[in-house]
């Protein structure tokens, strides 16, 4: 059972940035750092497309608007690399059934998600685009910081994992609504294209 906090971390991480996380256990497994590292994760082709993507994501992600239709085209992504990464975790220590490690980090990957995805929707409701910057940064050390711990302390790792889910259930319902404010927008401008698109352009005078 020693692999499910490391499990329970990765999966909140993958939840927010999931080619972050295969990146960093990726380098932490080839370069010696930690010997739970599936070997799956360390291959160098596997590195090159999570690096790819992640860049992408840190582009993406600090956009207004860009950084929510990234997140709804992440829906599946996420939660499927969370349980994936799980998994994987789960079949190199021996400690804990696979499936049984897949659920977790799926689950887990899914209510982090989510609670970016919220998070984000309320933010994108300010009319300036800092907001989204500083986000995305905590998001990205908050990742990176809870991981890299997670490999040392494991244990320690997933309780901060779990306070900050629960923090971020908790802000979400706080923010609802600005949420169903930015819900709001999104379909008013997607009626707006729509009439747009059926009168069509002008005649010639």
């Amino acid at each position: 059972m020693s692999v499910i906090p490391l499990v329970f971390t990765s999966s909140w991480a993958s939840g927010i940035n999931a080619y972050a996380v295969v990146l960093l256990l990726g380098v932490f497994g080839a370069t010696g750092v930690s010997d739970e590292v599936p070997a799956a994760l360390q291959r160098t082709d596997v590195l090159i497309v999570a690096g790819v993507l992640f860049l992408c994501e840190v582009v993406a992600d600090k956009i207004p608007y860009v950084d929510s239709v990234w997140d709804t085209a992440h829906t599946v992504i996420r939660p499927v690399a969370g349980a994936v990464i799980a998994a994987l975790l789960a079949g190199e220590s021996g400690s804990l059934p696979e499936l049984a490690a897949g659920a977790i980090g799926g689950s887990t990957a899914l209510m982090s998600h989510l609670v970016k995805a919220g998070t984000r929707m309320a933010v994108n409701t300010s009319p300036e685009p800092f907001s989204n910057i500083g986000m995305s940064i905590a998001e990205d050390l908050g990742v990176a910081g809870v991981v890299t711990f997670a490999i040392f302390n494991p244990v320690a790792a997933a309780i901060i994992a779990a306070v900050l889910l629960v923090l971020g259930i908790v802000i979400v319902i706080f923010l609802a609504s600005r949420i169903r404010r930015f819900l709001r927008r999104r379909a008013q401008r997607r009626e707006e294209k729509r009439l747009a698109g059926a009168e069509g352009p002008w005649p010639p005078g």
